[in-house]
C-alpha cells in the first residue's frame, strides 16, 4: 500500500493512440480540442482524456460507459498492457511507470492478476492446468502448484473439473476457471474487463454473487469493468463513470444515483430503482432538526441501522404512520424518517425516470 493508503493511483492519465499522440495531447491542452477534432487535425484517437482516480485497498471499484468511453483502455494502464500519453500510475506504492520490462512482468505476475470477457483459457490445457499456469510462470514448483489449483477450484464450484477440457465446459464454467487462474496466483489486484457481459442473465447474476463473496473473504482490491450499470450497482462499493474517455464522476452507487453530475449521468442512472440503492442515511432528517419542530421521538419508535435499503424502510411505513428512528453504527439515534420523507424521495426518483 503506498503512503496515501491507496491500492491504485491514476493521476491524470491521457491515452492517445496515432502517430502524433504528443503534437496532439499538447494542442489540447493548450487549445481544448475535442476527441473530433484531435480525430480530424491529427489522424489521433483520444482513447483516455485526463482521468484521475484513487482506489481502497480491498474496494469492488466498477468503472462503466457505453461502448468507446475508454473504460478498457484505461484498466490496461493499471499494468501496463497499454503505455499512456502521459499520467502516473501508482499500485501499492509501486511506480508502474517506472519498472523497467523485466520488473514489470515479475510484478504483473506476482501482485495483479487480470479476467477477460472472452476467458482467453488453453485449449489444449485441462482446467487444472489452466489454473495453474501463473505459477508456473512465476516457477512453483508442480506439486505445489496443482495444490493451489485444485484449492482454488474448489473455490469456484468447479471441484471435479480439473481434468476437463475447455470445450467441455460451459460459458459460465469456463469463466470461473478464467477467475479461478486469477485468483490462484493471490494478487493484490484484480483487473477484470467485462468479465460476465457474454453470459446468460440467470449465470451472470449467479457469477456476480460469487466474486463478492470471493472478493469479500479474499479482500482483493478490485477493478472491474462494465456496460451495465445494473451490475455496477450491485456490486461496486464505488463507481466512476466515463465519457469520451473522460472520467465524469465518481462515487458510490447511492451518491450517483441521487446526485447525478450532469445530463449524461442522469440518463443513466434513470432507469435505476432507488429501492435498493438508496439506504436511511441518506432519506433521514437529522433528530435535532426533527425534535425541535416536532418534539421529542418516542423511544418506542422503530429504529432502522443507517444502512437500511429504501425497500425496507417503505415496507415498515406500509404497516405503521409513525416516524421510524435511524441509528449510527454504534447505535445511537441519529435520524427520523417519517412518510412523507420515504414519498418524497419515491416521487423524485420517478420524475428523473
Amino acid at each position: 500500500m503506498s503512503q496515501s493508503g491507496y491500492a491504485i493511483e491514476i493521476s491524470g492519465v491521457w491515452k492517445i493512440f496515432g502517430n502524433a499522440a504528443n503534437e496532439a495531447l499538447a494542442d489540447v491542452r493548450s487549445n481544448g480540442l475535442s476527441k473530433k477534432q484531435v480525430l480530424e487535425k491529427y489522424g489521433c484517437v483520444v482513447g483516455v482524456a485526463d482521468a484521475s482516480m484513487s482506489i481502497n485497498p480491498g474496494e469492488i471499484f466498477c468503472v462503466m460507459g457505453l461502448s468507446g468511453s475508454g473504460k478498457s483502455t484505461l484498466v490496461r494502464h493499471v499494468n501496463r498492457l497499454l503505455e499512456p500519453t502521459d499520467g502516473k500510475i501508482v499500485v501499492n506504492g509501486e511506480d508502474i511507470m517506472a519498472m523497467q520490462p523485466d520488473v514489470l512482468r515479475k510484478y504483473r505476475n506476482e501482485h495483479i492478476s487480470m479476467v477477460f470477457q472472452n476467458f482467453g483459457l488453453m485449449p489444449h490445457r485441462s482446467v487444472l492446468d489452466n489454473v495453474a499456469m501463473p505459477l508456473e510462470i512465476r516457477g512453483i514448483n508442480k506439486n505445489e502448484r496443482i495444490e493451489i489449483a485444485e484449492r482454488t477450484i474448489d473455490l469456484v464450484e468447479l471441484t471435479g473439473w480439473g481434468n476437463k477440457f475447455a470445450h467441455e465446459l460451459s460459458g459460465g464454467m469456463q469463466q470461473r476457471v478464467g477467475l479461478a487462474r486469477a485468483l490462484a496466483a493471490d494478487p493484490e489486484i484484480l483487473l477484470m474487463d467485462e468479465p460476465f457481459s457474454a453470459l446468460d442473465p440467470l449465470i451472470r447474476r449467479q457469477l456476480q454473487n460469487e466474486f463478492m463473496k470471493l472478493a469479500s473473504q479474499m479482500n482483493k482490491t478490485t477493478v472491474f469493468i462494465t456496460h451495465d450499470l445494473d451490475e455496477a450497482v450491485r456490486i461496486g462499493d464505488r463507481i466512476a463513470i466515463m465519457r469520451d474517455g473522460r472520467v465524469v464522476q465518481t462515487g458510490t452507487p447511492e451518491d450517483i444515483v441521487l446526485n447525478p453530475a450532469d445530463d449524461y449521468v442522469a440518463d443513466f442512472v434513470a432507469g435505476i430503482s432507488r429501492l435498493k440503492v438508496v439506504r436511511a442515511h441518506a432519506v433521514m432528517q437529522k433528530l435535532k432538526a426533527f425534535e425541535s419542530t416536532n418534539g421529542t421521538l418516542a423511544k418506542t419508535a422503530k429504529t432502522f441501522n443507517e444502512d437500511a435499503s429504501l425497500s425496507v424502510l417503505i415496507e415498515h411505513a406500509i404497516t405503521s404512520e409513525k416516524p421510524m428512528a435511524v441509528a449510527d453504527g454504534k447505535g445511537k439515534r441519529v435520524g427520523v424518517i417519517t412518510r412523507s420523507d420515504l414519498l418524497r424521495t419515491v416521487v423524485e426518483g420517478t420524475e428523473t425516470s
